[in-house]
């Protein structure tokens, strides 16, 4: 494993398509329930205890070789709003793209060619860790990090919060990162024995609701 390769996918600005969406901030932001620090505090770690595991656990079930075809219904069946199912494949597409001019490999162009519109974008990301030559821990942590740096760096621009503070917000939520990066890799390797359907489940019903509305807004800073 080439610990470069992790800091590489990591990267906000791998051109992953990451930086068009806002993780469900915008619409948090717009419902009052982002207003400051202290609420995206909140709002990240609501994330990372629910979508954030689910899609780490799918990320390092993929990374761990469970077939990304199952994965991907898994990932359907945990993601009840259109809205967020549509994002989650332009994401997806949007990685294998930059995975594939990155880390070639055949395990890429069989996903790619499986999902023409794109897979869903944790078991994307899975599959790419595996490409680069990483763990399935650094799968889950690329995902969960991503999970909330998203929504931080969206506030900053949403609210012109300080960047400061929106680092702060992610810097104390890294011991809770490891915890649940160690539940999702767990996870994931339960699933190798149990199939994917013991994969966790939670839900976050206000970020489904948000997607819903958010999509329907005629004029929108972020994609989701």
């Amino acid at each position: 494993m080439s610990r470069a390769a992790l800091l590489v996918l990591a990267d906000g600005r791998f051109p992953a398509g990451g930086h068009a969406h806002s993780g469900g901030a915008e619409a948090a932001v717009k419902a009052g329930r982002i207003t400051g620090a202290a609420d995206l505090a909140d709002f990240c770690r609501g994330r990372l205890h629910t979508a954030g595991l689910v899609s780490a656990s799918l990320a390092a079930g993929a990374a761990l070789g469970l077939d990304p075809v199952e994965l991907d219904g898994a990932a359907d069946a945990r993601t009840p709003s259109p809205a967020l199912r549509v994002a989650a494949r332009k994401l997806g597409r949007q990685l294998m793209r930059a995975g594939r001019a990155t880390w070639p490999s055949a395990e890429l162009d069989a996903l790619a060619g499986r999902f023409p519109k794109g897979a869903h974008q944790p078991v994307v990301l899975g599959v790419v860790a595996r490409a680069a030559g990483l763990e399935p821990e650094d799968a889950a942590y690329c995902s969960l990090y991503e999970c909330v740096s998203g929504p931080a760096s969206a506030v900053v621009r949403l609210l012109s919060l300080d960047p400061f503070d929106a680092t702060g917000v992610l810097a104390g939520l890294a011991p809770e990162l490891d915890v649940v990066a160690g539940r999702a890799v767990e996870a994931g390797r339960c699933a190798v024995e149990g199939g994917v359907g013991v994969l966790p489940a939670g839900g976050a019903p206000l970020l489904e609701i948000g997607a819903e509305a958010h999509a329907a807004w005629a004029v929108r800073l972020f994609a989701s």
